[in-house]
């Protein structure tokens, strides 16, 4: 009787243990996530399954073209490609990003921009005439979606504090199928 109640306390132990190793995995390093919507079209599909690296902008700085999660709201959390950084100018023009008057290109979205046929993917615009600033302030990031034409991103909600930032993101474990590290 005592060996069979030691087992089943020895189960009981390494399944609190289990429990609280993955809490404090997923609230410190990585969490999953699902992607909901068609903003990150052709990169992201509505329904992947990603895991977000938290401790990714604990230990660096945010690079241009991250793919990151960020608290929009209370409740909704929101996943875009960071395009500006602080200090950065941002313009469209012709269809083409500039960053502090210099051309960049931006390969992940050239299968959209080769099925238009009415106007660019992405309307002009400049940092100033959205957010009345003429670069991303300290602290901040300007990000975008990249399907432009459906995106509620930096143009519409301004620039977002790097600390509502989760972490970045670049692998998709699901479906199955299309499992992937995303560019």
């Amino acid at each position: 009787m005592t060996k069979k109640r030691n087992e089943v306390l020895e189960w009981i132990k390494a399944l609190v243990i289990a429990v609280i190793l993955a809490a404090i995995i997923r609230s410190f390093f990585f969490a999953p996530i699902v992607v909901d919507g068609y903003s990150m079209m052709p990169t992201l599909h509505t329904q992947d399954r990603m895991i977000v690296n938290k401790f990714s902008y604990k230990i660096g700085d945010p690079e241009r073209f991250d793919i990151v999660v960020f608290h929009a709201t209370v409740d909704k959390d929101y996943i875009k490609r960071v395009i500006g950084l602080p200090g950065d100018h941002v313009e469209y023009k012709n269809d083409t990003l500039y960053i502090n008057g210099e051309k960049y290109e931006e390969p992940y979205l050239d299968e959209y921009k080769t099925e238009l046929i009415d106007g660019p993917l992405t309307e002009p615009f400049d940092l100033e005439g959205i957010t009345g600033e003429s670069t991303v302030p300290q602290g901040h990031l300007f990000v975008m979606g990249d399907n432009r034409r459906q995106s509620k991103d930096s143009r519409h909600i301004g620039t977002i504090p790097i600390e509502e930032v989760m972490g970045k993101t670049s692998l998709v474990y699901w479906p199955f199928s299309q499992i992937r590290l995303v560019k």
